[in-house]
């Protein structure tokens, strides 16, 4: 189906999950914003008014763009997002929360720059892997200027340190050089090189190594370092077939840690039980289905790997969420897409799908 020359099945699907991630929010913010401002919907008017509404009217602006105008303005796209990622460590500018400097903060408010480092990078690439189709299986021309790119954007996320951030960044990279033709030993290294990395970063940070410890044995320190895993699978289970009923949540009374941030699907479950977490599920689902498609009959390469870009940036985002929150993978704390509380998430993602929609419109992708 068509509506003005977009697709609007994946216009109706985006829109559910960003309602239904401001009426989890509402609901599993309730406690926090109480205890923290005195209003019970502190968190869902900030989401909507900082989030929601810029985000839409990005969509609505970049949906109606040529997208391949975006490919003249890719490389200062990417510059200024690199300078964003490094304000971070300014005093002053920047703010570490909980040991993190992700956030810049300006006149009161405050905005995540490795959010739209995503899109920025996504579209950056998207014109190189076009340009450089022909030399990607070249070690000299392709595979070592693909992997600088990539490290421009993980060295500040590194630094922060953003290793959620980072994990999502390297999957959304690799999968775009991988669907513009790189070759099996490139994608091998690629991930040897990431095993390493990783073994790197827990030798650094011995704070990593118990995460994966709690994923392996969750029921080693079920007050300790396995609390938020365990507090997770409880709400879940709690749930149920139906669950509790929106609004009757109790790990959200300051049981379970980041009950809006990457915890929110364990509160939903809780809350809506495994029905509701499957439409949910569903809604990712249709948002892959729809952004495959574009892709798949999308005809220039540069408006494929932007759609392979922003579709593989929600799929692996959902994936290492609902996967930690389940115990499938080790905690990240990467926060789920539509549904976590987050503006500058929202704002970003819902930007990516107004570029999605573009391609959509004009790269003949539309396909009933």
């Amino acid at each position: 189906m068509k509506f003005g020359g977009y697709d609007k099945i994946l216009i109706l699907d985006v829109l559910l999950l960003a309602v239904c991630g401001l009426v989890i929010i509402s609901s599993a913010s309730v406690v926090m914003s109480y205890n923290e401002f005195g209003n019970n919907y502190y968190y869902l008017i900030h989401q909507f008014v900082f989030g929601f509404l810029p985000g839409i009217i990005l969509a609505l602006i970049l949906g109606r763009m040529d997208y391949r105008k975006f490919k003249k303005s890719a490389p200062l796209f990417l510059v200024a997002t690199l300078a964003l990622l490094l304000v971070v460590f300014i005093p002053g500018i920047g703010s570490d929360i909980r040991g993190v400097n992700s956030w810049i903060f300006f006149a009161g408010m405050s905005f995540q720059p490795s959010e739209l480092a995503k899109l920025a990078l996504i579209i950056y690439l998207a014109a190189w892997l076009e340009e450089r189709k022909k030399k990607l299986n070249d070690f000299s021309q392709g595979f070592l200027p693909f992997v600088m790119i990539v490290a421009l954007v993980a060295i500040p996320l590194i630094k922060q340190p953003d290793i959620g951030t980072l994990v999502a960044v390297c999957a959304i990279a690799c999968s775009m050089y991988f669907v513009a033709g790189a070759g099996l030993t490139y994608i091998l290294l690629l991930f040897a090189g990431g095993l390493a990395g990783v073994i790197t970063l827990i030798k650094i940070a011995p704070y990593r190594m118990n995460r994966l410890t709690t994923f392996m044995h969750p029921e080693l320190d079920p007050q300790g370092i396995g609390y938020q895993i365990n507090q997770s699978l409880l709400a879940l289970g709690s749930g149920g077939i139906l669950g509790l009923g929106l609004g009757h949540s109790r790990q959200k009374f300051n049981y379970l840690p980041e009950p809006i941030g990457d915890s929110v699907f364990a509160i939903a479950g809780e809350e809506l039980g495994l029905l509701g977490l499957a439409f949910l599920i569903f809604l990712f689902v249709v948002f892959a289905k729809r952004g495959l498609a574009i892709a798949a009959n999308t005809k220039d390469d540069f408006g494929k790997f932007i759609a392979i870009g922003i579709t593989s940036w929600v799929i692996f985002q959902t994936l290492l969420n609902i996967g930690a929150i389940t115990s499938l993978l080790p905690l990240t704390g990467i926060p789920l897409p539509f549904i976590s509380y987050g503006g500058s998430a929202l704002m970003s993602l819902l930007a990516g799908v107004g570029v999605l929609l573009s391609v959509s419109r004009y790269g003949g992708a539309y396909k009933k």
